[in-house]
């Protein structure tokens, strides 16, 4: 019943109890204030403990809704209740009141912290790589009315479920998430494609797990984003049960709207952006358009070394099918050639070689693999990532900051015709309306600007991010260098082994010397 509990299921005192404890940078309310608020309750202390133990916190920090848990949890228990989450889901209307006092009253209960700086993003790789890692699984051919689609299996390590989620579950995510976030890197999702007819070829199929590695990229990032990882829609979309994930995902969203009208900081962003920011914006995208092409360069080196892997293991194969054929022919020998070869001997021996070469080829495939999963996986991650810091670029330049401009010109029109109107006897009527439209549009322009500053706050936000992910390049760079290890290490042991083998094909008789074990 947690995910429940939203916005609109809460009574507006419990916003005003928020809004008294809650910090001004960062919207999260401290662990500690939260249990000097159960202090003031004079519930026993086994009482507070219970109730602290069923409230989620993140690194010291409850969010909003885990603090509207615990305030109806601390309600229920000073009704004489047990203070269990199973219990809050008999509440079908509104949740009960805790009694705590005037809201105002309670923010001496909050800790005043340093003076910290809101544009500055506090987390570290490790920090944001542990919020959750999520996999997907594919379901193939789950049979429609016409058509087979492909089903998903997401496990959440954080939330320890399993929901089955279908392409177009992730469409409508994805689509809420911009309008939620619109100025926040919000990944792109991979291409949609309607699938035909049994899933049975081999492009289709690579189409398949291309599309489910994408998927599994996407929602990773989202998930340890700082800023989405705490969302409803996050939680709804990896956690509900239920037959119509979608209705789900759009009735939340319509109780929270997008970010700029539930932030509080929204309309103060100006106050805590640089002199400098449009010139610190265009260094910055710059520099992210660099890095993104240097390492675009690398996943596809490194993309076409676990092809060759790959292939590679297809030619040892065939090259040890050929020896197994070569060996197996039964074919006799001509009478002049039979008293003197030993080619008989020799074809038996040949054909043993064989399965040295499968193995030689699973060591390849295997090699490859890695260089798959293991490097180029983690290189299209921040390639992801980078991407959408490009995009929202664009849809800074292209959405708020373009509406802004189009707004002031309109403004501009309306001012002229207004002096025109002032200069030139009009009807009183037409005078009023275009005064009425130059006020409005006044309102509409102050939310715009509030919005572009806002937008500006978010970019440097974003761009932080951005940096804390780099250090990504190590982990890829270990992950190569292992990889080739492990598995230069490998192949040299079959070759090793299968080295000692070919001392009978080399014999007196053959008139041929063996080779040496080792390079001269």
């Amino acid at each position: 019943m947690e995910g429940e509990i939203n916005e609109g299921s809460v009574p507006p005192y419990y916003r005003e109890v928020y809004q008294a404890i809650s910090g001004r940078a960062d919207e999260r309310v401290q662990v500690q204030v939260f249990q000097r608020l159960l202090s003031r309750t004079d519930l026993p202390s086994a009482v507070q403990s219970q109730i602290a133990d069923h409230v989620e916190n993140s690194e010291g920090f409850l969010s909003k809704l885990s603090l509207y848990k615990g305030l109806a949890l601390i309600a229920l228990a000073q009704q004489g209740k047990q203070p269990s989450p199973k219990l809050l889901e008999n509440c079908i209307q509104e949740f009960p009141k805790p009694q705590l006092g005037d809201p105002k009253h309670l923010q001496s209960l909050k800790m005043q912290p340093t003076q910290e700086d809101p544009l500055i993003v506090s987390q570290t790789l490790t920090k944001l790589l542990g919020r959750d890692t999520i996999q997907i699984e594919s379901i193939p051919e789950k049979k429609g009315l016409f058509l087979k689609h492909v089903e998903y299996q997401v496990t959440s390590q954080r939330f320890k479920i399993s929901v089955y989620r279908r392409y177009s579950d992730f469409d409508v995510f994805h689509e809420l998430m911009l309008q939620r976030f619109a100025y926040r890197m919000v990944p792109a999702l991979p291409p949609k494609r309607m699938l035909k007819g049994v899933l049975t070829s081999t492009s289709e199929q690579e189409f398949i797990e291309g599309r489910r590695r994408a998927l599994t990229r996407f929602i990773n990032l989202v998930a340890r984003h700082p800023f989405f990882s705490e969302d409803e829609l996050l939680k709804t979309f990896l956690t509900f049960n239920g037959s119509d994930v979608q209705t789900k995902l759009r009735d939340a969203y319509k109780k929270m709207g997008d970010e700029f009208l539930t932030c509080r900081l929204a309309t103060q962003a100006k106050e805590y952006l640089p002199a400098d920011i449009q010139a610190q914006f265009s260094s910055s995208r710059q520099l992210i358009r660099n890095i993104h092409n240097s390492f675009h360069k690398l996943r596809d080196r490194a993309e076409t070394m676990a092809a060759r892997s790959k292939e590679n293991a297809t030619d040892l194969l065939m090259f040890g099918k050929e020896l197994s054929t070569l060996g197996t022919d039964s074919a006799p020998l001509p009478p002049l050639a039979s008293s003197q070869s030993t080619w008989g001997s020799l074809r038996q021996s040949i054909k043993g070689l064989s399965v040295e070469f499968g193995l030689l080829a699973d060591k390849a495939m295997q090699q490859g693999k890695r260089e798959e999963d293991d490097v180029v996986e983690k290189l299209n991650l921040f390639l992801d990532l980078l991407q959408s810091y490009k995009d929202l670029c664009e849809r800074h330049e292209k959405g708020v900051l373009h509406e802004h401009q189009r707004a002031l010109q309109k403004y501009s029109v309306m001012k002229r015709q207004m002096m025109s109107a002032t200069v030139q006897p009009k009807e009183q009527v037409s005078v009023e309306q275009l005064e009425s439209r130059i006020v409005q549009q006044e309102n509409a322009i102050q939310t715009m600007e509030l919005r572009n500053y806002f937008s500006l706050f978010c970019l440097h936000q974003e761009i932080q991010l951005v940096f804390i992910y780099l250090p990504i390049t190590s982990h890829i760079l270990g992950a190569f260098v292992n990889s080739q290890v492990q598995g230069h290490r490998e192949m040299g042991e079959v070759w090793s082994a299968l080295h000692p083998k070919l001392s009978c094909l080399f014999g007196a008789s053959n008139g041929l010397q063996s080779p040496p074990l080792s390079p001269k």
